[in-house]
Formats: structure tokens, sequence, C-alpha cells
């Protein structure tokens, strides 16, 4: 089940021939930067309803859902897996690349937390 979440997280990407590319350069008009620094780089995703989004890649990454919704994500070996998520709903997702689906006849909202680098230990 966190598998098909974190899949959700990634609410954002269908199939392209652009895999493992930056969320925020193939698909501009979904994906925005609404804050970065040298540890974390936070996106804002908007999809329409049933609108798709290229294949792309993410580090690490902490989700949260703004809207509830249902995606399919498709990796780039061809398999898909759908996930329904909730507002309000966190989920944390290890590096992966894949492309997805808004499978909602209502608009999708979603935060994704980008980790940079581990943060330096206090001395």
């Amino acid at each position: 089940m966190n598998r098909v979440l974190s899949l959700m997280v990634l609410l954002c990407l269908p199939v392209s021939t652009a895999i493992g590319q930056d969320p925020v350069k193939v698909a501009p008009k979904q994906c925005k930067v609404d804050f970065e620094n040298d540890q974390v780089r936070v996106l804002r995703w908007n999809l329409g309803p049933h609108e798709k989004t290229p294949m792309h890649e993410h580090p690490a990454t902490v989700t949260v859902f703004l809207t509830e919704g249902q995606a399919r994500f498709t990796s780039p070996d061809g398999k898909t897996r759908e996930a329904d998520t909730k507002a309000g709903q966190v989920v944390w997702s290890a590096a992966e690349k894949h492309a997805s689906e808004n499978l909602s006849a209502k608009p999708a909202e979603v935060i994704q937390i980008e980790l940079k680098t581990k943060p330096a230990t206090a001395r």
C-alpha cells in the first residue's frame, strides 16, 4: 500500500520519451518551484481532470496531497499502477522515475518536497 501511495505521490506524469528528466522542465504548465535551497526543492503540481504528465524522475520526496484523487503511474519498463489518495495525506517515497495520469474528473493539487542532500549533523 505504501508503494501505491508513493506512486500517487507522483500524481503527475504519463508516458513520454523524456525518461529521467526534471519535472519542472518537462511539465512546466503543471509543475512549478515554490521554494528551493541547497537541501530541498518544493514543487507545486496542478493537474487538470484526466491530464497526463511526461516521464520524469525525482530524488527521495515527501508529498502532501492537497486534494483527493486517483492516478495511474507508469514506470520506464511500461508497468502501470493505480493509486487513490485523500486530501491532507502525506507520503514519503524513494527516488524514482515515472509518468502519471490524473484519473479523476476533478483537478488535482500536490506539494512535493524533493530532498537534495542529507542535512548536516549538529556539532
